[in-house]
């Protein structure tokens, strides 16, 4: 039997996932033994997971995470204070759920962006949108936008976005106009949306970090309470990294 006007159809009703599908079974002798229906079941199924893939592959480039990274691939081999249990709650995916938010602090090369990068990857399998920024560059683009009339519509762009991961926190200084712009995005995300905000400094230092007591409060007090917080510690994974090549040569 030949399918190719039935295969022009799929393609032309945007079905490309049961147009592969069909082609295939076009190639399978033993397809005969299964009935219509299963037939017809496979070929679903397989149009199914091609849409799943494609609105993934879509979240992940809106994202732009800073890494290709996902929670099978975080190492536990290198001591760092790694809670597996944790993880493996926090991959449950119920914190996002809960409109919750994750701390990660630890030093430099430690692994924190990676695990942040791991957490918004499976963020988006579980179908929500997400965002990657580092935040020093967010608030120059803040900046920028508050002169070019583009500040509303990115403080709103942010707040529908379901997880933002906000990267190296306290890596600059915190000025006036940075700390009212951080208040206004935790703002509007507190208790609607979740946030993962990963810094070298521990949690205890951030309210000096900020520099003023009552805009820190406000921060911290939308920031820290309904949060996970994964502290690790130890040396650069890139040490770990490097060492093999480096005992080789």
């Amino acid at each position: 039997m030949l399918n190719h006007p039935t295969l022009e159809k799929l393609h032309a009703l945007r079905l490309p996932g049961m147009a592969r599908a069909l082609a295939q079974q076009g190639e399978m002798p033993e397809i005969t033994t299964l009935t219509f229906e299963e037939r017809l079941g496979l070929l679903l199924d397989h149009e199914s997971s091609d849409r799943d893939n494609r609105r993934l592959a879509t979240r992940l480039r809106l994202a732009t995470l800073r890494q290709n990274a996902c929670l099978e691939d975080i190492d536990y081999r290198h001591p760092r204070g790694l809670d597996r249990s944790m993880l493996v709650k926090l991959g449950s995916g119920d914190w996002l759920r809960e409109h919750l938010n994750c701390l990660v602090t630890g030093p430099a090369g430690v692994g924190k962006s990676f695990i942040a990068c791991a957490l918004a990857h499976q963020a988006c399998r579980e179908g929500l949108s997400v965002r990657y920024l580092r935040l020093p560059r967010l608030m120059n683009d803040l900046a920028m936008a508050r002169g070019d009339g583009r500040y509303r519509k990115l403080l709103a762009g942010l707040a529908r976005t379901d997880l933002i991961v906000l990267d190296d926190f306290g890596l600059a200084p915190i000025g006036e106009e940075q700390r009212r712009d951080l208040l206004e995005i935790l703002e509007d995300r507190y208790r609607r949306r979740s946030t993962i905000i990963t810094s070298q400094y521990a949690v205890e230092h951030w309210h000096g970090l900020i520099n003023d007591p009552t805009l820190a409060d406000a921060i911290l007090d939308r920031l820290v309470h309904h949060a996970y917080r994964l502290a690790l510690k130890g040396d650069s994974m890139r040490k770990h990294k490097l060492q093999p090549e480096m005992d080789n040569t």
